[in-house]
């Protein structure tokens, strides 16, 4: 199938066009920054940004697309599960 925006430069707004499960660990980072990040059980997540800042978000709903970079999900104080990474 031909990707009609394949000469188009990705904006970090724009549509992600990778996704990738994330296990949540408390010593090591993910396999890559995102720019955005699903739950598909909601609860806390618990993550580092890109920046640096380390941060809980509560009650997340199940189904949530949070549009942050991410550096490191939690293992300690994250609750939600089925967590994708979107790159």
């Amino acid at each position: 199938m031909a990707d009609r925006f394949a000469s188009n430069a990705t904006a970090a707004n724009g549509p992600a066009t990778h996704a990738f499960a994330i296990t949540p660990d408390d010593a090591n980072d993910i396999s890559e920054p995102t720019r955005g990040l699903y739950t598909g059980t909601g609860g806390a997540i618990a993550l580092i940004t890109l920046s640096g800042a380390s941060i809980i978000f509560t009650e997340v709903p199940a189904g949530a697309v949070l549009p942050l970079r991410v550096t490191r999900v939690l293992a300690t104080g994250t609750t939600a599960t089925a967590l994708i990474g979107l790159a």
